[in-house]
This record gives C-alpha cells, structure tokens and sequence, in this order.
C-alpha cells in the first residue's frame, strides 16, 4: 500500500519557518514531543500501531527531492543555509517510538530539536488518516462532498453582501485532522477554483507549490515554549522569542501567536516595539470575539491604527464562526481565517482531537496555559504552578469561579 506521506512538504508551512529559526538560534537543543488523543475513540486507538510503525518506517525513508528544495528556497523567507541543511536531512527512526499501553496509543518523539520537531504534523496526519479507514468511505465522502458544496455556496453569498471596510480571507489549515491525503487536495482545489475571491492560501506546502497558492503560517506554540528552557529568565521568555523572530525574518511571517501563557500575558510583553513591528496576531483557544477586543483595545491603547494591522482566527473554527467574527472586526482591522478539521475532515463522522505536543526542552518541562484550560498540555503540576504565578495567571478553578 502507497504510504500516506509521500513528500516532506506535505507539512504545514510554519513547521519550516520555526525550524529555520531553532537551526540558526538554538541548534543544540534537545526535545521531547508526545502525542495525546484528547477525545473519546470509536475503537482503541492501540490498534493502529502495526500500521503507524509502518507508516513511520516510510516517513524516515523520505528526503526532500530537488525540486521540493528549489520551491522551498524560491520562499523569500527561507535562506540557502537551511536548504543545504535539508538538502541532507533524513528523519531517524531511532528519534521516535511508538507503542501500546492497553487502549491506548504512545508515540514519543526525543532527540536533537531540529531532527525530531519536524514529526509532529506527519505523525498526526498518518493517525488520523489510519483512524478514518476504519469507516465507510464511500458514505464518508459522499456527505464530505455535499458539505463541500454547501460551504462553497455559503461563501459565494459574500458577493451579495454589503461590502465591509476589509475583505474577507479564508485559509486551509487542515493538514494535521484531515479525512485523508487525497481529500485536503479535493477541497483545497475546489475552494480554489471556485472561490478564490475570498479562498487565499493553505498551510500545506506540497499543496501550495502544486495549487500554486500562497503557502500560510509563521510559529507555533513550541517555538514560543522552547524559550521556557533556552537560558533566559521565565518571565522573558515570550519576549526573548518574538525578539529573535524578529532577527530571523526581519519583517516577513509577521503573525504573532498570543495564547502560550494567555493572551493577558501576552500583551503585557506586546509592547510599542513588537505591535509596530508584527503585521498582526493570531488566536487559538478562549474566547475569539473576546480576544478581538482585548487586541483592538491594545492596538487602541498604543496609538496603533488597527487598520495596519491583521487578526488571524485559528481556533476550531467552521464557516459560520468565521463569518461571524468577520461581521464582528472587518471594518475595524484586517481579517483572516484558518479553518482546519472543519474543512478537511467534515464528513459526517465524529472527528477525535489528537495532538502531538513540546513537553520537555533541553530536559525542562515546558507547557503552554492557554485561554481553553483543557488545551493544557503537562503532567508537571509543580512547573505549571510556577508558570502560573510567574505570569500571574489565576488556577482553573478560580477561573471558573
């Protein structure tokens, strides 16, 4: 059977964009990943690890062909450098382990950072894609298409719609949760084609370079982590990030990610000098119309016009949300939207929540405390408390009160 990662650019974009920047910054690094199901399964997900440990001896078989390395290096973003270093990379099988502990589905990825972050959005597609065969197919796509099609004619109704002071953006950023392989591609064409008013890129680089479209994405929550291990003081570390972000790209992939320790945090750090100098910023958990206002109200407090400026929606979305964050901001700032397992896997099937996360860098535990609290990501009770106070952010259950 044809592996179901066949190019290493069938990855999200900014898996790229940190990995360049940890290449040049902090190359000796050590990580650890681990992948959690966060959500109920329909059988147990230890029966796929025959096949995953399949799956994975195929991966670390691949290398970047030519003429992947010559689309990645046409990026103005990517320096020649970090194409000679992928021109010889291979993913090492040793780096990464999977097994069975009764249910339940173990895969750890340990070794240096730049040999092993690069598993995390192939590792999720290949499970995802093993979990979904399990089903009909035929029924599956047979209702994928049919809400396809309805979200195509739900966007087209824009047209007629009074004209907002922004444009509407949606992107595709459903490679990690996607049904399968061949199925991003049918949506991804399909919104291209006949959408492309309001359809502008997706964070799946093999579809981008062969769609040609504009590849989407910048940092993730790892690259903002790793910093909780990387010598500066906790309480620098978002700043020490964004800083040397700011040196890697000088001006390009200018979305912000807010939510590591909240977006309370966040902006406490965002100074004058960082909102002038990111395009933007990008939401994944809490409240997303609550979120907008805190950053317009910051962008406010600084004298920034937020017209200048663009909020990237990123969390769980589907269309209807996206259009109603939409009537909500455009007029007053840029908008873009990143829809994920609602785009490639809306299929009438009960999706499952899988993530493959940073826990521990150069040894140290490291966690993200988002706006969601059950997107928190660490067994260190001890480290989270410290992280909590170090910024200042309530417990859970005083959050609820």
């Amino acid at each position: 059977m044809t592996p179901i990662i066949t190019s290493l650019l069938d990855t999200d974009l900014y898996k790229f964009t940190m990995w360049q920047a940890m290449l040049h910054r902090h190359p000796q690094t050590e990580a650890e990943y681990e992948f959690v199901c966060r959500t109920p399964t329909a059988f147990a997900l230890a029966e796929l690890l025959p096949e995953v440990e399949r799956e994975l001896d195929a991966l670390c078989g691949l290398r970047f062909a030519a003429d992947e390395l010559d689309y990645l290096a046409g990026l103005r973003f990517i320096k020649s450098d970090f194409i000679d270093f992928l021109r010889i990379f291979q993913f090492q099988r040793a780096f990464i382990k999977a097994w069975a502990e009764g249910d339940s589905l173990h895969i750890v990825a340990r070794g240096p950072q730049v040999h092993v972050m690069g598993f995390e959005i192939y590792v999720l597609a290949i499970v995802n894609e093993l979990y979904f065969r399990r089903f009909d197919a035929v029924a599956a796509l047979t209702e994928g298409r049919r809400r396809l099609a309805s979200k195509l004619d739900q966007l087209k109704h824009l047209a007629v719609e009074a004209k907002r002071h922004n444009p509407f953006e949606l992107f595709d950023f459903g490679v990690r949760r996607r049904f399968s392989g061949p199925w991003q591609r049918e949506v991804v064409q399909a919104f291209a084609q006949e959408t492309s008013q309001w359809f502008k890129g997706t964070s799946n680089v093999l579809l981008a370079r062969d769609l040609n479209l504009v590849p989407i994405g910048t940092m993730a929550h790892e690259y903002m982590q790793s910093y909780q291990a990387l010598g500066v003081r906790l309480r620098d570390f978002q700043v020490a990030a964004l800083e040397d972000w700011v040196q890697e790209y000088r001006g390009d992939l200018g979305i912000a990610l807010t939510d590591t320790v909240g977006m309370d945090a966040f902006l406490a750090d965002f100074d004058m000098y960082f909102a002038k100098l990111f395009d933007g910023l990008r939401h994944d958990s809490g409240d997303p119309f609550e979120w907008g206002e805190k950053a317009l109200a910051h962008y406010a407090k600084l004298r920034i016009d937020p017209q200048s400026k663009r909020l990237v929606f990123s969390d769980g979305l589907d269309l209807d949300t996206a259009l109603a964050l939409y009537h909500r901001f455009a007029d007053r700032i840029q908008c873009g939207f990143g829809i994920g397992t609602r785009l490639t896997n809306d299929m009438g099937l009960t999706t499952i929540n899988i993530v493959m996360k940073l826990t521990h860098a150069n040894g140290q535990t490291v966690a993200k405390i988002s706006d969601s609290p059950g997107k928190t990501l660490c067994n260190d009770e001890t480290y989270l408390a410290y992280l909590r106070q170090v910024f200042n952010i309530p417990e859970p259950a005083a959050q609820a009160a």
